[in-house]
């Protein structure tokens, strides 16, 4: 995606790319929750926040920033990757002379993204960030990452179609905003489908 279509203002741009640069420095390798993860959710974040009117600046900084600390709670250094990337989101951008209301903003929709965990969200940009994290695991997207961290984990098929019925499937219901609902009803379908096709070959009769 193009971010002059979504940020017109050099100077937001050029703030944006060193998050992008700052974010991108914390992820070694990749995998479910690698930077390809960061991308896929930052372009989600700009195409449902422009259609809801959200602030995109704080937004495409937050969900650039919003898994910095994954690696580290991957690694059992910390125990909450929401709180803890928010804490080095807040630092970083103060680094950088950004309003303390933004950066508020910014870490608010950090620490509220993960939907097993709270706070709830309270702003408009913190539940955009919270749709889009939920809207990558579902669809083709999601069954691929699901299917890489069962290969990640040595978990089997039917450890993995478990797991869709206990989290991926239910995650339709749980969008705050009218557009990731809109999103998530076609991800959805696209997961039934894939499912019950994949039962169909287990059971020998496709």
């Amino acid at each position: 995606m193009k971010l002059r279509e979504f940020i017109p203002d050099e100077r937001s741009r050029a703030l944006i790319e060193k998050a992008r640069e700052f974010a991108k420095s914390f992820f070694e390798r990749e995998g479910t929750h690698g930077f390809s993860h960061v991308e896929r959710v930052f372009n989600l974040c700009m195409n449902i926040g422009e259609k809801e009117g959200a602030d995109l600046e704080v937004l495409a900084l937050a969900s650039l920033l919003h898994d910095i600390a994954r690696p580290l709670e991957d690694a059992g250094k910390v125990d909450d990757h929401a709180i803890e990337s928010a804490r080095i989101a807040r630092r970083f951008l103060k680094s950088l002379g950004y309003p303390d209301d933004k950066v508020e903003a910014v870490a608010h929709a950090i620490e509220a993204h993960r939907f097993s965990r709270g706070p709830e969200p309270r702003t408009l940009e913190a539940k955009i960030l919270s749709d889009a994290d939920k809207l990558d695991a579902m669809g083709a997207i999601g069954i691929a990452r699901v299917f890489m961290y069962s290969g990640e984990h040595g978990r089997d098929i039917d450890a993995s179609l478990k797991h869709f019925e206990e989290k991926i499937l239910k995650l339709k219901d749980l969008m705050y905003t009218e557009t990731a609902r809109g999103i998530a009803e076609e991800r959805h379908r696209f997961t039934l489908e894939f499912i019950e096709r994949l039962r169909l070959e287990i059971e020998g009769r496709l």
